[in-house]
């Protein structure tokens, strides 16, 4: 198993790259790849913004457990200044009695029913300014902010094991083209020995039918050069396939679009497993970030079912409010007492009748709740059976892997044998092609098990979950 992140050191500082017809190219070793591509790849910020939007929300639910403080302020100007008609009055003496009123120079008179008549009283100037700062503090609400936290808090969770499958599907995108673009480079190396071989008997071919006995003839030759013309063609794919690896490794560790990254390894490495299949499946449910995103939805859910039935609740808000309010005229309504001052109060919210809504969205939501752990059964069973299948497609790998290398070998004496035995007309040119390009297909099919049986590896470690986990706890 190979150790993720064990070097600090990007691409750059082991190799310098060489500028190519085919663009930038720089060699990495597979630790070098995996921290560049989790320095570089762009599915990482935005990961991380996602996190950071959700643990914003957690915080503006947190809010409504604080007193919501406003501060206000205006002005206002009137076409023209307020006043209040006081209407005219008359007051009658009872009994037609008189007052004696004394009017100075005229002596005293007496007065009999008085008559106010009608009074413009101004309230107000035309400009005002006014300033007011409310408070309003939520003390009950039958458990409605304790179901938004929840929510919030579970919508974090889900967001960060988003982030984290994101880590593991980046560490296995990369392990499974670094190692493609090792295979590529053995497959091409295959093509080329092979083309050099087969270029190799066509020569011999070609001196044996024109100088030999005559048992090789020039269909011989023939029939060997449309096989050497087709390898070369071949291997001019192979060639392309080659530097598409590298282009694509470069690509996931989110370098320029004309870089290439070849891989310093030059064998893919093979390591039995060891690992047993109740072992895996545990730790999925563990550490599977899929899983824990599922367990995330529940949690949100029930903090949906805690704000639905918050509607069956009173609410209890305190309020309070100091204002101050600036007027030039110092008489009708614009006194001291009314310009500035405070007020506190106590308000509740009841809930009576609402057709049914409250009931409604409890039940939707309760359902939601349901809804999802049906989906966690059904995620628990999927898990289990492609961690199943991934153990049982190692196990054949690994017993595979020992038949193809012995095959590869048989192939690879077989070739030897026949070449050495064509040099003396003891086989047919046939064989000798054929021989050839067994050993050719032989040798792809072990190192093609080998990628195979890397990726699944790198596959199951995805599945599972503990691959990044480990590497960042230093394992």
């Amino acid at each position: 198993m190979v150790t993720l992140f064990s070097m600090n050191c990007s691409v750059y500082a082991k190799t310098p790259p060489e500028n190519s017809d085919h663009g930038t190219l720089q060699q990495a070793s597979l630790e070098e790849c995996l921290q560049t591509a989790l320095e570089n790849n762009h599915q990482r910020p935005a990961s991380r913004y996602a996190v950071e939007m959700a643990e914003a929300q957690h915080r503006q639910a947190l809010a409504g457990y604080w007193p919501q403080v406003t501060l206000k302020g205006g002005y206002q100007r009137m076409d023209e200044y307020s006043n209040f008609i006081f209407p005219p009055a008359s007051i009658s003496l009872p009994m037609g009695g008189t007052i004696p009123i004394t009017i100075p120079g005229a002596g005293t008179i007496p007065v009999g029913d008085i008559t106010v008549p009608a009074q413009d009283v101004k309230l107000m100037d035309e400009e005002s300014y006014r300033a007011t700062m409310e408070t309003t503090w939520l003390l009950y609400d039958g458990g409605m902010r304790k179901g938004y936290r929840a929510q919030t808090r579970a919508v974090v969770e889900m967001m960060k094991q988003e982030s984290r499958r994101t880590d593991l599907e980046i560490a296995d995108s990369v392990k499974r083209l670094y190692f493609g673009s090792v295979l590529a480079i053995q497959l091409h190396q295959i093509g080329k020995d092979t083309l050099a071989r087969m270029e190799t008997t066509l020569n011999l071919t070609e001196t044996m039918y024109k100088e030999g006995s005559g048992r090789i003839k020039k269909t011989d030759w023939l029939d060997n050069k449309v096989m050497v013309e087709s390898l070369r063609s071949m291997v001019a794919l192979l060639e392309k396939n080659e530097l598409m690896a590298q282009a694509a490794l470069a690509n996931t560790m989110g370098l320029p679009w004309d870089a290439s990254v070849k891989p310093t390894d030059t064998q893919i490495p093979f390591t039995s497993f060891a690992g047993q299949l109740n072992g895996l499946v545990g730790t999925a449910y563990q550490f599977n970030p899929d899983w824990a995103k599922v367990k995330a939805a529940i949690r949100a859910a029930e903090g949906a079912v805690l704000t639905a039935q918050s509607g069956h609740f009173p609410k209890i808000a305190m309020t309070g409010e100091l204002h101050k309010w600036w007027n030039d005229y110092d008489g009708g309504m614009a006194t001291d007492r009314n310009k500035e001052g405070w007020t506190v109060g106590m308000g509740i919210e009841i809930p009576i009748f609402s057709g049914f809504l409250t009931q409604n969205k409890v039940a939707e939501t309760q359902a939601l709740v349901d809804k999802i752990k049906e989906e966690q059964f059904l995620l628990r069973e999927g898990v289990s059976l492609q961690i199943r299948d991934t153990f049982l497609a190692l196990n054949a790998a690994e017993k595979s892997h020992q038949a193809t290398l012995d095959a590869m070998n048989a192939a690879v004496e077989n070739r030897d044998l026949n070449i050495r035995a064509y040099q003396y007309e003891l086989v047919e040119t046939e064989n000798v092609i054929r021989a050839q390009l067994m050993d050719a297909l032989m040798s792809a099919q072990h190192y093609k098990m080998r990628y195979d049986h890397i990726a699944l590896l790198s596959q199951l470690n995805l599945m599972v979950g503990t691959e990044v986990l480990n590497t960042l706890k230093g394992q």
